[in-house]
């Protein structure tokens, strides 16, 4: 297949290194198509191939395997980052980063996405899972959604509702990339704005830990904050081996610079199971296992 690519594809490209973790191993095959010509041609390369498939946006909610990935990734970077604003819809390709939406936006008056200030993804990642915050998410005001099916060979779009989009999930397959998102916005003052961008930075620089993680590890089940679980259960603070739950925050756990995503999975795995032994409450975890062959499609 790489062959088939040609000088698009690199092989054994450091995948580990494009999430947020740090930690992990090789893409076998990785490809950033700069426009849809390029995007057809991937798909015409994977044809009758049975190839694992990866998405990639920046990496914000994945732990690579130390092994790899034994598939294709397909990033989408330059090429996919335009943004313009046509009233009150801004439309944007699918390697914008959510800050840079919620702050240009935002300078422009209109109101409805502070929140991606703190959320370090793409948008197409965001359309993918349906990511969110501070009382707010994705679906909140995008109307329609462009996308292109690796599989088929085509390019799709529909409305907001086709998503079936839930609390960090939709119904976009994995060989679905996504290339432009709409989002309708309402008028706003820049100024209010701007405050309110910079208050939710604040909060997140005062309550959640830098560094090499993935943001929340657990979602919040009804009876209580994961971090809360987590932290009665002494649990913060623990460590195994390059792979530490944060002193800062309980529901994130860093990696060590040069770590082990085996270090991670083992502290994942043991903070479930101190929890439910604990408190009977099955955590679930929002962090996507890539090269897990046992894990990968159990884990949402």
């Amino acid at each position: 297949m790489a062959r088939s690519l040609g000088s698009l594809a690199r092989r054994d490209h450091p995948l580990g290194a494009l999430t947020t973790y740090r930690v992990g191993g090789t893409a076998a095959v990785y490809v950033e198509p700069v426009d849809e010509a390029q995007l057809a041609a991937v798909a015409a390369a994977l044809a009758d191939r049975d190839v694992p498939v990866l998405v990639l946006g920046r990496g914000s909610n994945l732990l690579v395997a130390d092994r790899g990935f034994p598939g294709l990734v397909v990033a989408l970077r330059r090429g996919f980052d335009e943004l313009t604003i046509d009233g009150s819809d801004v439309v944007t390709g699918a390697a914008v980063s959510l800050p840079v939406l919620a702050r240009r936006t935002a300078a422009a008056g209109l109101s409805g996405l502070e929140w991606a200030v703190g959320v370090p993804g793409s948008v197409g990642g965001a359309v993918r899972m349906n990511a969110g915050g501070h009382g707010s998410d994705t679906v909140a005001t995008l109307t329609r959604y462009r996308w292109f099916d690796l599989r088929s060979g085509s390019f799709r779009e529909a409305g907001v509702s086709a998503l079936a989009a839930g609390y960090r999930v939709t119904a976009l397959a994995p060989t679905d990339v996504v290339v432009t998102a709409v989002h309708r916005l309402r008028p706003g003052d820049p100024e209010r704005s701007a405050r309110e961008i910079a208050e939710i930075v604040r909060w997140r620089r005062a309550h959640q830990p830098g560094g090499a993680n993935a943001g929340s590890v657990f979602a919040n089940p009804p009876d209580a904050p994961a971090g809360r679980l987590i932290e009665e259960a002494g649990l913060r603070g623990h460590r195994i081996g390059t792979a530490e739950v944060s002193g800062k925050h309980a529901n994130f756990i860093q990696a060590d610079e040069g770590g082990l995503a085996a270090d991670v999975t083992a502290l994942i795995d043991h903070v479930r199971a101190t929890v439910v032994e604990r408190t009977g409450i099955e955590l679930r975890t929002e962090v996507r296992m890539v090269g897990f062959d046992d894990r990968e499609h159990r884990e949402t």
